[in-house]
């Protein structure tokens, strides 16, 4: 019997027909055409050839057609046609159908491969391909199923391993951490008691504002005079937990007074995005008095009012500590940026220290929120918004509202701030 011939040379011109023994003629086809549907072979041949596993030796032949080998293929190093051929061949249960025009003695190789399936079946087998091997679609689901399962408990665990080796506090840093919570405890009203004294302001007020604003938002003057009443003790507040602070103090007075101007407004944000209750839907302001989004809208804040209420729905999450609140606010008061600081080095110095002794303590507590320190630190991003947002509405309120309803310590922190 004859055996199948590999294909005429090359140099074979455009349209010559070729013959095959005892077979049809068969005509080339345009070579224009061979170009482009072979384009998208050549691209996916381009993409598997980039990775070649180490136990294969360099241009290592498949042992069915001799084409470059990709791997281990069912039990033999095959190329990817020949694994492709051989895997859809036993799920559609194809090879009872396969015939050979030339009483099954082709020759295979790379050029005569898909000449005949039956015969490129055949020396699958013979190489040693293993029919058992491959698996029916419920099989390869399951399979899927196990290898994603495995990713994920392999993600898991080096999660956890990567927790482990999270460097928590030093020693010195346990000791800057404690001072800055105890600062923080020390001028926090009510402390972790603020829901059993807080009083909730009656609903009558700064549900109708009255005093339209430049902004298009109007101001209930009631609902102002109750809020101006508990700012001072507010502020003095956030000046006393500045001056507790490690390394505050050496800082020239005039850089002291613009780190405060510039944080306060923030630092109070915080303190009560904190206390946001879900269940009343109010912020408690300076630890005594709970307000709906309504009420610090018309009672002065306007937008920044809806920016404090979403920023304490989404802190509630992330369930924060006395020790990450007063980290939060060191970090908010040590800003080297504001303007007119002439300490700039040795703020950011300062900053980066909290910033370290924080991260660390993040490690320590173990959160289980996936990236939980760059979403935490994101919330500080928010709040200077909401500081430079206030500025920029202070000014609508100081042409609105009566002079004699600010206090002179409201006044004299957020005058002649920066908008």
């Amino acid at each position: 019997m004859e055996h199948m011939p590999k294909e005429q040379d090359s140099n074979q011109s455009e349209g010559e027909e070729k013959r095959w023994p005892d077979g049809p003629k068969r005509k080339r086809k345009n070579s224009q055409c061979s170009m482009k549907s072979m384009s998208g072979k050549k691209l996916a041949d381009a993409s598997l050839a980039g990775y070649i596993p180490s136990y294969l030796e360099k241009d290592e032949p498949c042992v069915v057609c001799g084409d470059k080998a990709t791997g281990y293929h069912y039990r033999c190093i095959t190329c990817e046609g020949c694994k492709g051929f051989f895997r859809r061949t036993i799920q559609k249960n194809l090879h009872p159908a396969y015939s050979c025009k030339y009483d099954g003695c082709c020759i295979i190789d790379k050029i005569t491969r898909n000449q005949c399936q039956l015969c490129r079946f055949k020396k699958c087998i013979a190489v040693g391909m293993a029919m058992d091997l491959v698996l029916d679609e419920a099989k390869r689901v399951a399979k899927r199923r196990l290898i994603e399962e495995n990713r994920e408990r392999r993600k898991k665990e080096e999660m956890v391993k990567t927790l482990q080796n999270r460097p928590e506090p030093t020693s010195s840093e346990w000791e800057l951490i404690r001072m800055v919570t105890e600062a923080h405890r020390h001028t926090n009203a009510q402390g972790s008691h603020w829901k059993q004294k807080r009083k909730f302001l009656p609903e009558d007020i700064g549900q109708s504002p009255v005093a339209p604003t430049s902004d298009g938002d109007k101001v209930d003057l009631e609902a102002f005079s109750e809020f101006t009443k508990i700012i001072t003790p507010a502020i003095t507040r956030v000046v006393d937990f500045a001056k507790k602070l490690p390394m505050f103090s050496e800082l020239p007075c005039e850089d002291q007074i613009i780190l405060l101007k510039g944080c306060c407004m923030e630092i109070m944000s915080l303190r009560a995005a904190v206390r946001y209750d879900p269940e009343s839907e109010t912020l408690t302001l300076s630890g005594e008095m709970a307000v709906k989004r309504e009420q610090l809208k018309n009672g002065g804040l306007g937008v920044v009012s809806d920016a404090i209420f979403d920023l304490g729905k989404s802190l509630a999450q992330f369930n924060l500590d006395d020790t990450e609140v007063a980290l939060l606010q060191a970090v908010l008061l040590m800003s080297s940026d504001r303007s007119g600081i002439t300490c700039v080095d040795k703020i950011e110095k300062c900053q980066e220290m909290y910033l370290l002794a924080f991260e660390h303590y993040i490690n320590y507590r173990k959160h289980n929120i996936p990236h939980f320190w760059p979403k935490l630190l994101m919330k500080v991003t928010d709040l200077r918004m909401i500081g430079a947002c206030h500025a920029s509405r202070f000014l609508h309120m100081k042409v609105e509202c009566p002079n004699e309803l600010f206090p002179p310590l409201f006044l004299e922190v957020f005058e002649d701030q920066e908008v």
